[in-house]
């Protein structure tokens, strides 16, 4: 039986921009599906639980988690205990580990709440540093077209929305740079295949 690989989307997205991404991985011989949610009106916490049931219902397989943005943090957050979960990787693409200056930035807009909904706090603070047994990897884009250059909110080297540097979580298993902005990572084939690698043997190369 194949690997399974549970996609999620980030900020302002749906399940449908990751179509892409999804046929290029059930090209590579995976399994794929989408957790599909409303990222401005439920909270991180609600999606967290329901990833973790979705999971937690596939024991006996390997499941692994690729997620963009947003996504890559509710993922390492839903894993971060592990009792109970089936096996696998996770991929983050151009996920703000280590919390995002264009989220703290925005914080200060009037609009802040139309802009980030209820999951400010997570875009804002990121994830602990990962201790779990399982394989982590994280692929940051550094071309510089998004909301954080026009924000202001970006320093240094990123993908126009969120900085290298906040890819950059302790306890990864490998980090990986490619010359794209923050959505083209999901529509890149040059990740989707970098992706797929990862999940086979814990590496990018």
């Amino acid at each position: 039986m194949a690997d399974h690989v549970i996609l999620l989307h980030g900020l302002w997205m749906r399940s449908l921009v990751l179509a892409p991404l999804a046929r290029l991985l059930r090209g590579e011989g995976f399994e794929v599906s989408v957790h599909d949610y409303p990222s401005l009106s439920r909270s991180a916490e609600a999606v967290v639980d329901e990833l973790r049931a979705e999971v937690t219902a596939m024991r006996g397989r390997t499941v692994h988690l690729v997620g963009h943005s947003l996504g890559g943090l509710i993922a390492l957050q839903a894993l971060r205990d592990e009792r109970g979960l089936p096996p696998g990787r996770v991929v983050c693409l151009g996920s703000p580990l280590l919390g995002s200056r264009t989220a703290r930035t925005v914080a200060g807009w009037p609009i802040a709440p139309w802009v980030v909904g209820r999951n400010g706090s997570l875009l804002r603070e990121g994830v602990p540093p990962w201790q779990g047994r399982r394989e982590v990897g994280a692929i940051a884009g550094h071309a510089p077209f998004g909301i954080g250059a026009l924000a202001g909110g970006l320093r240094g080297p990123g993908d126009g929305t969120v900085a290298v540097e906040e890819t950059r979580l302790p306890g990864l298993t490998d980090h990986a740079l490619v010359a794209t902005s923050h959505s083209g990572l999901i529509y890149s084939p040059a990740v989707g295949r970098m992706a797929a690698r990862f999940l086979r043997a814990g590496r990018f190369e």
